[in-house]
């Protein structure tokens, strides 16, 4: 019973990593060469050179080991930058659901790891935010730095 549930969790999390390349769900895919706990070391002092706020990180396979489960390794660092996070509010006040940002950076059955995060267009249009479409371009701009800089090289 266990492997079925060890092996269900690769298939699914391999689903996972190949849809989420899928421009439908609004993600933003990057491979990093780098493992789970070195990408999101890396992410986070980018993150903080940068000055931006990280508010926490969840570690979602420590969690599940918590309650006798299983799951690749997947962490979640949650981050912002207020300034930004409050102008795009200020034009859509539903986008506060989407904020902070969030990185997810997990590991696919076949040992990948991945950086995802939604897709600055994606929040625009499902927000209908009007107004915004500097602070969406630079957003864009920043989260494809960031995690082209914490899967590859500084």
């Amino acid at each position: 019973m266990r492997a079925l549930l060890i092996s269900s969790l690769i298939i699914l999390t391999s689903c996972v990593a190949a849809a989420s390349e899928n421009s439908e769900l609004g993600l933003t895919t990057v491979k990093s060469k780098f493992s789970v706990k070195d990408t999101t070391r890396r992410l986070i002092n980018i993150l903080n050179n940068k000055k931006m706020t990280v508010f926490n990180q969840v570690d979602h396979d420590k969690n599940a080991e918590s309650v006798g489960l299983e799951l690749p390794e997947t962490k979640l660092v949650i981050f912002g930058n207020p300034k930004m996070g409050t102008k795009l509010m200020q034009c859509a006040p539903s986008v506060a659901i989407d904020l902070p940002l969030k990185f997810l950076i997990n590991t696919d059955g076949n040992g990948q790891v991945w950086i995802s995060y939604n897709a600055p267009q994606y929040l625009l249009e499902r927000h209908n935010i009007k107004g915004c479409d500097a602070i969406v371009a630079k957003m864009t701009g920043a989260l494809a730095n960031i995690s082209s800089k914490a899967g590859n090289s500084l």
